[in-house]
């Protein structure tokens, strides 16, 4: 297993619309793997392939307290929402900011696991939050989008200044 590079705001890569996963094979299950790691060594609670640059349709989620129950969604589809919420949420690929976001309070997602056998999930509270904040970056979506464009501007240029201290290269 590996630990990946997560993309960080305002990198266009992660503007890529990801294409449906068609082959469920091993390479699969190590991207997985991989990206259950990633996200475990960067303290998150979920994260997108289209975040380590890999344009699939692939999130990997944990919101168990203990952080030992991961698990996937690949090609992941609301099929039912409701409800409003609103909540503090953060996102590994934008560090270090957090802001307010509505998003449906419930939803059922139906998607494919690593072995590619289809599944239906009723999710409420964080997991429903964390699953439609994954799914905006499948489709190039960030959680600042939802934000003023004075604030995601203001988010945008302190994190460009900061890779810049940080010799980081944004492309």
């Amino acid at each position: 297993m590996s630990i990946l590079t997560i993309l960080e705001f305002p990198d266009k890569r992660l503007r890529t619309k990801a294409k449906e996963v068609t082959v469920f094979d091993d390479k699969t299950k190590i991207l997985v793997s991989d990206m259950i790691e990633t996200m475990y060594e960067s303290k998150g609670v979920g994260l997108a392939a289209t975040q380590i640059d890999v344009h699939q349709r692939v999130i990997v989620l944990d919101v168990s307290e203990e952080k030992n129950e991961p698990f996937c969604l690949i090609n992941p589809v609301i099929i039912q929402k409701d409800g409003e919420e609103e909540s503090e949420e953060g996102c590994l690929s934008v560090p270090g900011f957090f802001e307010n976001i509505k998003r449906a309070e419930h939803i059922k997602v139906k998607a494919f696991d690593k072995d590619g056998k289809v599944f239906e999930l009723d999710a409420k509270g964080l997991l429903s939050i964390c699953i439609q904040h994954e799914m905006d970056h499948l489709l190039g979506k960030l959680f600042v989008d939802y934000l003023s464009p004075l604030k995601r501007q203001r988010i945008k240029t302190k994190l460009v200044k900061i890779h810049k201290q940080e010799g980081k290269q944004t492309k």
